[in-house]
């Protein structure tokens, strides 16, 4: 699946983003910016200069004001375009706002882009904005982070806008997502290491101290027990909270407060429990439990779908590659392997009148425990899902994880595997590398040794690197 089929599907996605499907939105005119930014993220360690060229097309459809284009044009013409502020925008798209996680897709594909192919000078690239100006990456991102501190909710969080990663939850334009608060801590961590990168003292200071106010509102207002709530409605109402009657549990929140760094050890455990308690299923995790049928609110759509199915309770594919790379952050390799297992097309090789879908290729969503239909699959091919679930089992499950300056091996595997060996290109260097499990440990290195050196932890900077290298990493 990772080296075969789910990178085709990865190219596949990258070059028609969702453009090409009738399913999804019918005759589409034009590329959608969440979906292209997230699309960028599956091939970049297999071609980071197609990844690139998208990439600079990307941050040319964002608006000056920091935000995305929520669809770009199929005959975009960066620096002349118009944007949701003007009419004529939404009458030629039919998109009548931003929407709030856009531009922040930019922070974790812009890192691994720079990660895998070293190449720091694209932070300084200058690139024009869609509709005026020009920037350097670096003020492309800056203006990214500033579109969300202009747009904050009642609870010092970024509003919810026309809608964050969920087009069918509705919480107003100034309601609150905890899921998009989450992807803003991280892009402020992100964006903290090319600032030190570049010796920006002034701005790692203005991060450090928005940073922290953000963290303590998200763990102030958005713990809950045992989970972090989905945000807050205009109103003030809470969605996502256990008292609720419907929707008390849901997936993002969780699976990103670990992937932002944000969640303590303690809350990460009781979260990842909590998501596996009651989101788990023979088929992957559910987007949220119990699905909406008399308690819905006016911002809930996915009420228009029966229960257990799309975003109403369904097993919605995507989300799986974040909680997989949330299990092999904690260490919990059992896990991990598990939900890979259950969503994982070809584990479902015997089960095909069942799922219905190609043995493989993932599908946008699977109906889950109350639909006469358990296990049926539908949308294949053009579905975030296919970069989402090659990062959680790259960087996740075989922890081969880029930065700026090198890349940390750090596997989170089932305690079963013994022994494995893994080739990589990175940075036009070869890594053979070899990994041992003699005690059975889900994750954690004991030792890294590169060319028969011993190295202080499991980090290599790329500066150490031969042409051909060998590795070994003990668990």
């Amino acid at each position: 699946m990772v080296n075969t089929w789910n990178a085709y599907q990865c190219f596949i996605t990258f070059i028609w983003s969702r453009a090409a499907s009738f399913i999804y939105c019918g005759l589409r005119n034009g590329y959608g910016y969440r979906d292209t930014v997230q699309d960028i993220q599956g091939i970049i360690h297999l071609d980071p200069a197609m990844a690139k060229e998208k990439i600079i097309f990307m941050l040319s459809a964002q608006v000056n004001n920091g935000g995305g284009l929520p669809l770009v044009k199929f005959n975009h013409n960066a620096g002349h375009e118009d944007t949701p502020d003007d009419m004529s925008y939404v009458q030629a798209t039919g998109h009548p706002a931003y929407r709030a996680d856009d531009a922040l897709w930019l922070f974790p594909t812009i890192l691994k882009y720079i990660g895998e192919s070293g190449d720091k000078e694209f932070i300084n690239e200058v690139i024009p904005y869609a509709n005026e100006e020009e920037g350097t990456v670096y003020d492309h991102l800056k203006r990214a982070i500033n579109f969300s501190m202009e747009r904050l909710g009642a609870h010092h969080m970024p509003a919810g806008l026309h809608a964050d990663w969920n087009d069918c939850l509705r919480l107003g334009k100034k309601g609150e997502s905890s899921f998009v608060a989450f992807q803003l801590y991280y892009a402020m961590s992100v964006l903290r290491d090319f600032a030190k990168d570049l010796n920006d003292t002034e701005y790692i200071a203005y991060l450090d101290e928005v940073q922290k106010v953000l963290g303590d509102t998200i763990q102030n207002n958005c713990w809950e027990d045992d989970r972090f709530i989905r945000g807050f409605k205009e109103d003030g109402e809470v969605i996502g909270s256990k008292k609720n009657p419907e929707a008390s549990m849901w997936l993002n929140p969780q699976s990103w407060a670990v992937i932002s760094g944000l969640a303590t050890k303690d809350q990460a455990e009781k979260a990842l429990e909590s998501v596996y308690r009651e989101l788990n299923t023979a088929y992957g995790a559910r987007v949220m439990a119990p699905s909406f049928k008399n308690h819905a609110f006016d911002g809930a759509l996915a009420l228009l779908f029966n229960g257990s199915t799309k975003e109403n309770g369904g097993i919605f594919s995507q989300p799986q590659g974040w909680i997989i790379l949330a299990e092999s952050l904690m260490g919990h390799g059992n896990r991990a392997f598990e939900y890979f297992m259950e969503s994982a097309p070809a584990a479902q090789n015997d089960n095909a009148d069942v799922r219905v879908l190609e043995p493989y290729v993932h599908g946008q969503f699977t109906e889950s425990v109350e639909s006469p239909f358990e296990g049926r699959s539908h949308v294949h091919w053009l579905t975030g899902t296919a970069s989402t679930v090659m990062v959680g089992c790259v960087e996740g499950i075989l922890g081969l994880r880029p930065d700026l300056d090198g890349i940390k091996i750090e596997p989170a595997i089932p305690s079963t595997w013994n022994e494995f060996t893994m080739e990589k290109v990175f940075r036009g260097k070869n890594l053979n590398i070899t990994v041992k499990n003699p005690n059975g440990a889900q994750g954690g290195v004991k030792a890294c040794y590169l060319n028969g050196e011993k190295l202080e932890s499991n980090y290599i900077l790329a500066s150490k690197l031969n042409a051909e290298n060998e590795i070994v990493v003990e668990m």
